[in-house]
Order: structure tokens, then sequence, then C-alpha cells
């Protein structure tokens, strides 16, 4: 007469341990993410995805809660990992977060299938081998908050399709070999202006006009072959914290410049930037600057936080003077 509760105890202990009856994992999700580990060569970082366990418990993802539809797929640091992003992850229809980053052997382009991601909000493709251009298609992935591709060998020109992701809060495409000039529609984005960070490419022309327009919190044009008026990205009634232009060729006249009362870092060093340096800078709570290798002249203007840098941040210009350099005669 014991068997009954027998039985019952094991129906039960099957129904909550069973894989099979309490897996999460869609099934298509799972199929998917299998199709990428064997695209990738089952790599090591992948040894949790095991087809008899439930892939919402494997390393390298995330399921949502209450749909259980694989919304994260992030995989770094791992210099084992080889060959291209596979084409399957256009198949996870869920995705909010894709990250490829700190894969040294990952090459190819830029998988096309991610142009199916429309849920995507953050698409990070940092320190691989990734090379080819852009694609337009990005431009269309139209929740996108944080796009990410640094880092990498990507080449040819910056699409202007960029400027048209509503919600972009950062955009990183520094570290490359981006060439020609700075999309005019960079100074069009149409919400907030995300921060921008174009440094270290082969960036070449004027910087837009158009750029003005926006009050970007942190720009970093740094280590290109940009020439001519950068006076626009500044005034009084921006918010901007950082500025970064060093290491171009730049000229303009700093001495009518109007700075916002943000600004915490700014870098111009080696430019071709001429004029004084303007008596608004002395209002203005620095924490860096770094104006050496240009071409200003006349008297440092005393108070704020001037005073608190070292020679290094003036030097090897054309004929300043006064603390923290030699007086001026």
């Amino acid at each position: 007469m014991k068997i009954f509760p027998v039985f019952l105890c094991f129906l039960l202990f099957s129904t909550f341990f069973s894989p099979s009856l309490s897996e999460h994992c869609n099934p298509h999700d799972k199929v998917v993410l299998l199709q990428i580990k064997k695209a990738l060569n089952n790599p090591y970082l992948l040894a949790s995805w095991n087809p008899k366990t439930d892939c919402c418990d494997w390393y390298c993802l995330e399921c949502d809660l209450k749909t259980h539809r694989v919304i994260s797929l992030t995989m770094f640091s791992d210099d084992r990992l080889s060959g291209q992003i596979p084409a399957e992850v256009g198949d996870l229809p869920y995705l909010e977060t894709l990250l490829f980053r700190h894969l040294p052997n990952l090459n190819g382009t830029i998988q096309p299938s991610i142009a199916k991601l429309k849920n995507l909000k953050t698409l990070r493709l940092s320190w691989t081998n990734l090379s080819g251009t852009v694609p337009d298609f990005l431009g269309q992935l139209k929740n996108l908050t944080y796009l990410d591709l640094s880092f990498n060998s990507l080449s040819g020109s910056i699409p202007s399709s960029l400027s048209s992701l509503p919600n972009l809060d950062a955009l990183h495409l520094d570290r490359n070999k981006f060439t020609g000039s700075i999309p005019e529609s960079f100074g069009t984005f149409p919400g907030k202006a995300p921060d921008l960070f174009l440094s270290h490419n082969k960036l070449s022309g004027k910087i837009p006009a158009s750029l003005g327009n926006m009050d970007f919190n942190t720009i970093d044009l740094s280590r290109n072959m940009l020439e001519g008026d950068a006076s626009m990205l500044f005034g009084s009634n921006k918010t901007t914290w950082e500025i970064d232009l060093s290491r171009n060729m730049l000229q303009f006249n700093l001495s009518k410049v109007e700075f916002p009362k943000s600004l915490a870092r700014l870098d111009l060093n080696h430019n071709k930037i001429m004029g004084t340096i303007p008596e608004g800078l002395t209002g203005v709570d620095l924490q860096f600057m770094n104006v050496s290798y240009n071409r200003l002249c006349g008297q440092i203007p005393v108070g704020g936080r001037l005073q608190s840098f070292d020679y290094s941040t003036y030097f090897h210009n054309r004929c300043l003077c006064g603390a923290p350099l030699e007086s001026c005669k």
C-alpha cells in the first residue's frame, strides 16, 4: 500500500529536477546558440554550453526573466577564440546586447546578419581584428544607445547614416584606420548629442561647422589630420565636460573662444592654434589642460586653476609667459 506515495515522490522529483521538464531556455534560441558554438570551433570560453543543460544557465549570455528568450550575448577576453562573427547571431531576435570584446583572433568583417537585430541596444565589437568598412545598416538599428567599434582595423569612410540613430548615448569609432572627413550629418543627431570618440584614425579635412549645433558632453577628435577651425565646438551656453583635439593640424584664434563652465578636461596640444589664452578660462574648474606645442602668445591669465598646472601644459608655444612659465618681460 506504500507504493503510491513512493511513486508520487518520484514524480515530484522528476518534475522539479529533470532537465527536460524544468528547462526555461527557448528551444529555437538553444539551437541557434549551439550553432554559434560550432561556428566558433567549440571554444573553451563556451564550455558551459552543454546541450543537456538549460541554456539560460550558460555563461556568456542572459535570458529575460519572464520570456526566457536570450537578450544578451557577451564574449570577451579570450585569445584562443578565433574565426569570424557567426551569421547565426542574427537569429537571436530578442538580443538587446551583443558584445565581442578583447578577442584578438576574431577576424573578418562586421557580420551582415546583425541587421536583423532590431531590439539591439548595445553593440560592442572592440579590441578585435575586425576589418573592412562600417556597414550602413547599423544606422537602421534605431534602438541602439551604445555603439562601440573601437580598437579594430576598420577602414574606409565613416557612414553618415550613423547620425540617424535617435537614442544614441555614445559612439566609439576610435583606434581604427578610417579616412576621409567627419560626416556633416554628425551635427544633426536627432536626440541629444552622443559622446563622440573618433581619435587615432586618419581623418582629414575640416571639422564640419554643423558640429557647433550639438552640445557634446565628450568629444575626442585627437590624433587625426584635421585642419582649420574648431572654435564652433566651444560656447559658454554648452554643458561640455571634455574636449580633446590634440595632435591635429587645427588653426584658429583661441583668444575669442568662450568656454563652457562645465569643462573639466581640455587638450589642444600639437596643433597650430594662435592668439592668447582667454581670461574666461580662469572661471572654469579644469581638472586637466594641455595647450602645449601651439602658436600661442601673451601672458597666462592669473586665477582659477591655470597656475595649478606645471610648465608642460604650456611649453613649446610661440611666446607664452607668466606662471608657471618664465615671467613676462
